[in-house]
């Protein structure tokens, strides 16, 4: 099923035909894995296929989760070196963002703060991490957001906060598809010392729905090599620490 949400993030729909060929298996067998990627809402079955949803949508975490893989370990390790022992933690949810939890899970010493319940239980069994997980309104993206995960929020003080986009330009700065998700972004970032946006080459120079924060409200970047250089130039000039990788 891994090959297929693969192929599916990378061109925006799978064919049972073709998957059957360049796989070697039956179409039978790939009808039911898309039987059940769609019964998980990872995909949308179509007749004799199946899609990641319409332009423009948020797609999902599994589907996330296998585009720019490389990158975002990449950027998640590099994030990781920002944290000082000791530190508090912000830790938003999103596919980058689990890969900083990974690349912090066997440090000591830091309390980690996340409304992201995917990245909770990854760190709930490092005893070494102090966690603190964020109540709120469930999401698709697993995160927790609304009035009672900044409510909670606001009773702590963070060192330090990444946050995943889906968008980030010089012009409108941070970005996300959802309001409500936006907001409790923005209570991560306005109760930290240090702000820091993780974000793999795609989210630049893109713009989406919600707007999460000026690029003003921003102390560093950090993104892959595959990001455009002129993009990166227009966000450098704004003052931002940018950290390719």
């Amino acid at each position: 099923m891994a090959a297929i949400l693969e192929r599916a993030a990378e061109t925006g729909s799978v064919d049972v035909a073709q998957l059957a060929a360049s796989l070697g298996v039956s179409g039978a067998t790939i009808r039911r894995d898309l039987q059940s990627l769609s019964a998980s809402h990872l995909l949308l079955r179509t007749h004799g296929g199946a899609v990641v949803g319409d332009v423009g949508q948020e797609l999902s975490v599994g589907i996330k989760a296998t585009r720019n893989q490389a990158e975002k370990q990449r950027i998640g390790r590099a994030a990781a070196s920002l944290v000082e022992d000791g530190a508090v933690v912000g830790l938003t949810g999103g596919s980058t963002a689990t890969e900083v939890a990974r690349a912090l899970a066997d440090r000591r010493g830091i309390t980690v703060v996340t409304n992201a319940i995917n990245i909770a239980a990854e760190l709930a069994t490092r005893p070494q991490i102090t966690l603190v997980v964020i109540g709120g309104v469930a999401r698709p993206s697993y995160e927790m957001v609304g009035p009672a995960a900044e409510m909670m929020l606001d009773n702590y003080h963070l060192d330090i906060a990444f946050i995943g986009v889906d968008g980030l330009s010089a012009q409108e700065g941070c970005t996300t598809y959802h309001e409500m998700e936006a907001q409790t972004d923005r209570n991560f970032l306005e109760r930290s010392r240090r702000s820091v946006v993780i974000a793999d080459s795609s989210k630049i120079g893109k713009v989406t729905f919600a707007r999460i924060v000026a690029l003003s409200q921003i102390n560093d970047i950090v993104t892959d090599t595959g990001a455009d250089p002129e993009h990166l130039r227009e966000l450098g000039e704004s003052g931002v620490r940018i950290h390719v990788v």
